[in-house]
């Protein structure tokens, strides 16, 4: 039970966090270097997923020349 209280008590202060304005984010909406920065965070996360994806196919061809010598 305490574990449930404590669980919903969290969510509701992170809903008050939520809630309040943030001067920086505000200022760069007004500005609008809000979508320079969502650009260059896309891309960042771009890079890195592509990343991912070739060390992933790299791993498993490795994977898959060690069974067959293995063989």
């Amino acid at each position: 039970m305490r574990k449930i209280l404590a669980f919903v008590l969290t969510l509701f202060s992170l809903n008050l966090q939520a809630q309040q304005q943030i001067e920086m984010a505000d200022q760069l909406r007004s500005d609008g270097k809000i979508y320079v920065v969502v650009a260059v965070v896309s891309i960042i996360l771009l890079g890195i997923l592509l990343y991912l994806i070739r060390l992933d196919t790299k791993i498993s061809k490795l994977e898959k020349e060690s069974r067959n010598e293995n063989e």
